[in-house]
């Protein structure tokens, strides 16, 4: 019997993105959670192609400074692989098999259901419970990533002492950072709510519900797009064009002759992603949209797509509300904040 309990390690929530690594570690301070570490690295262009990590190097030089910048000591990190390089498949097994026997018809399951040797995946699983079309079943999530998605994450973190405690799914940290949203919001967790995240060069739309990712599609759209038009319109260099990021004012008329047209771009895609939904087997009506990502952060984008579309729109903070410590650098994480999705879910799996 423990008389003194051992307390975990902290974890920092690592997103490597395709534009820059963003670290979150936090402290949990009774029911609510407290920002301990906090910071932004920007990656050279062609780093991560299509969420494929093509120089570990780089990835690797670009941690040690987000870590180093935030200040943390921890060695344990929670990463994530992409969607898209995530098979993802829901099956139903007896209720009343052992936990050994479920690994191993996982393991049957899955050389079924995944089109790659098993040998060359990372696979795991999570039981969701009783399945609502058979009491006698539970449906189980299978999950499963070709190695090397894994392992060039793994090699970047181990050439720098870090360790991986948890390789989650993308899109299984946001609906897990999504849950602080709607505890916060009053949102039922039995509400369909669709969330659509605009990163540097992809959007993806993703309908929660009751916890859960129920329908989840890339689309080629991102703020690489606004960044372009600036740098062609003004002749400005990557850099300098990214002044709207910083919280910097623009040229003359840049509100009303680049950034409102592509606030409806990003209205057209969602109008788009929203049906191809629609014709989807998990459809079901959205009464309210969240936006997160590096674009969610323009100023009256809610309100533009609230009007264009009639859907309620809100920027998804996850961080809202949290405590700070001292040394977090609050315009960056304010201004930042609706793209911490991923690095708010991943440093929540710290506390599981």
């Amino acid at each position: 019997m423990k008389l003194l309990g051992t307390k975990s390690p902290p974890v920092m929530g690592l997103d490597i993105g395709s534009s820059s690594i963003r670290l979150l570690q936090l402290s949990r301070h009774g029911a609510s959670y407290r920002i301990d570490h906090f910071a932004i690295e920007p990656l050279p262009s062609g780093v991560i192609v299509e969420k494929s990590v093509q120089d570990i190097e780089a990835i690797s030089e670009a941690i040690q400074s987000a870590v180093r910048n935030s200040g943390s000591g921890s060695k344990y990190c929670a990463v994530a692989v992409s969607g898209s390089a995530v098979f993802t498949k829901t099956i139903s097994l007896p209720a009343n098999l052992a936990e050994a026997d479920i690994e191993s018809q996982v393991q049957i399951e899955a050389n079924q259901y995944i089109p790659y040797p098993l040998d060359e995946i990372s696979l795991d699983f999570e039981v969701l419970g009783p399945s609502p079309r058979n009491a006698d079943m539970v449906d189980i999530l299978l999950a499963a990533s070709k190695n090397e998605n894994v392992e060039s994450r793994q090699d970047a973190l181990e050439s720098l002492g870090l360790k991986a405690r948890v390789v989650d799914v993308e899109s299984f940290a946001i609906a897990n950072a999504f849950e602080l949203i709607r505890e916060r919001d009053g949102v039922r967790s039995t509400e369909t709510i669709g969330l659509f995240d605009v990163g540097s060069d992809l959007s993806r739309l993703l309908i929660l519900r009751n916890g859960r990712v129920v329908y989840t599609r890339d689309h080629p759209f991102g703020g690489n797009q606004l960044t372009e038009e600036i740098m062609r319109r003004y002749d400005m260099t990557p850099e300098q064009a990214s002044f709207f990021m910083r919280g910097e004012p623009g040229p003359e008329n840049f509100e009303e002759e680049v950034l409102e047209p592509f606030m409806l771009n990003v209205v057209h895609q969602i109008s788009r992603a929203l049906q191809f939904y629609s014709s989807s087997a998990e459809f079901s009506n959205i009464r309210t949209i969240y936006l997160s990502g590096t674009m969610a952060s323009i100023k009256g984008l809610p309100e533009v797509v609230e009007q264009e579309l009639g859907i309620k729109s809100s920027v998804a903070d996850p961080v809202a509300g949290m405590d700070l410590a001292p040394s977090v650098a609050v315009a960056a994480l304010k201004r930042n904040a609706p793209s911490l999705m991923v690095a708010t879910g991943l440093a929540l799996r710290g506390f599981d």
